[in-house]
């Protein structure tokens, strides 16, 4: 599977740690950076992986900042994108079984590097139920993203 890796400052080292593992389960990485803890804006991370999974280049993504919350709200500003910020490994499955999600977050300063290893193998590991509950959802959540992506 191919993974979109990204990062702001606060979330530096735990990409790394991350990207590393990927690599080690024998994922394609595509690191859009940042490529240091010198300090930088989570939204243009958060959008480097975002495109990355809607134009394709990437399965999913993984998009880590100090809380996981600016760059879950970011992430999900892109057509196409279902991001969360998820601290629990029943959210990082659930998310992709129910909703479809196509970017987990993390906030590298709420969780250990060991619990991000064990998000991040659960999100890879789910895939979407397709059951006809959570299609009809889907729908709803993509009509929303339609009609109101016209007003702006």
């Amino acid at each position: 599977m191919r993974i979109a890796v990204g990062a702001d400052h606060a979330g530096f080292l735990l990409k790394q740690e991350i990207a590393a593992t990927l690599r080690t389960l024998g994922h394609e990485v595509v690191d859009v950076g940042t490529t240091s803890t010198d300090p930088v804006d989570y939204p243009d991370f958060a959008e480097a992986v975002a495109k990355a999974v809607s134009d394709n280049r990437a399965d999913r993504g993984v998009m880590i900042c100090g809380s996981g919350v600016g760059a879950s709200v970011s992430v999900n500003k892109v057509p196409g994108i279902r991001g969360a910020v998820c601290h629990d490994t029943y959210s990082a499955h659930q998310g992709v079984e129910h909703d479809d999600m196509n970017v987990l977050v993390l906030g590298a300063r709420i969780i250990g590097v060991e619990l991000a290893h064990e998000l991040v193998r659960t999100f890879l590991a789910a895939k979407f139920t397709h059951e006809e509950r959570h299609v009809r959802r889907l729908g709803k959540i993509k009509a929303l993203e339609k009609r109101y992506s016209k007003s702006t």
